[in-house]
């Protein structure tokens, strides 16, 4: 017999929610889109230690992809996922459809980031971010979570979810879950099944770089570190898009190491996308 309740229903879900409300518990939420690896599951156990219901979603959402190829070519593994959460057991797995996550009444988010979505990952993908923000605004307002887990991986995403709860002044709280990785130092990512074996290990240097500046970044000018990494990636098969140190408030980039700075990177391998980054 299954552990994992699954709910493709809106309706059916806000109802197992509603009882669950009125004898007191708390729902932890995971929003995912899928093609699950041990990260996520590393917030499915936070959000199952902390919280009396765990519901993890899964939604490849098209609003936040800026390239349709990237879109169609996401991996997607439902009875794959289902089974790795069947390992953790006592949770609520819900399928949301486009229909009831944007129907006719869906109003999109509309919240000043000062820029915030506009760095970065942002100016690499423009709208990405408000595409972000419309699925998970949705997403809240079907499940009501007491507390939404994300992954540091995506440093830059966990930021504007923080904002845009606070500017929305939403009923939940964000818990940021720290970045699983390989033990080559690869950053886990759905997107690593894309890659090759040799592909995955060329992707290491994401990892290499983000240690190299870390090491250097209190002994050497940051504009000579940055110089010096970029060069690492001339003789490399991944093209980089930026590698930048910044205030993790504001995500703007900085020209000297201050306490709590934070590093970014982004590279592509053929056509897949890679992003990582690190605390200084």
């Amino acid at each position: 017999m299954s552990n994992v309740q699954i709910y493709t229903v809106a309706e059916d879900l806000k109802s197992l929610l509603e009882l669950e409300k009125a004898k007191g518990g708390t729902i932890g939420f995971v929003p995912t889109m899928g093609a699950l690896h041990d990260g996520h599951l590393s917030l499915v156990k936070r959000c199952k230690d902390e919280n009396s219901l765990c519901v993890v979603s899964i939604y490849v959402n098209p609003r936040q992809f800026n390239e349709s190829d990237d879109f169609a070519n996401y991996p997607r593994q439902i009875e794959v996922d289902r089974e790795k959460l069947e390992t953790l057991g006592g949770l609520v797995l819900f399928l949301p459809t486009s229909e009831d996550l944007f129907n006719v009444n869906f109003a999109s988010p509309k919240v000043d980031l000062m820029g915030l979505d506009q760095r970065l990952e942002g100016a690499s993908r423009p709208g990405h971010f408000q595409g972000v923000m419309d699925v998970v605004y949705a997403l809240f307002n079907l499940v009501h979570p007491s507390k939404a887990y994300f992954g540091l991986k995506d440093f830059q995403q966990v930021a504007v979810v923080q904002n845009m709860v606070g500017k929305l002044s939403l009923p939940v709280e964000i818990v940021p879950v720290p970045t699983l990785r390989e033990a080559s130092g690869l950053a886990m990512s759905s997107r690593n099944q894309l890659l090759s074996l040799s592909q995955q290990e060329e992707a290491t240097l994401l990892y290499k770089t983000l240690c190299f500046v870390r090491d250097n970044i209190k002994s050497i000018p940051l504009s000579h570190i940055l110089a010096s990494a970029q060069e690492l990636f001339s003789a490399s098969l991944l093209q980089l898009d930026y590698l930048v140190v910044v205030d993790p408030t504001t995500l703007l980039p900085l020209t000297e190491y201050q306490e709590n700075a934070h590093c970014c990177i982004a590279a592509y391998l053929g056509k897949v996308r890679l992003i990582d980054n690190m605390a200084l």
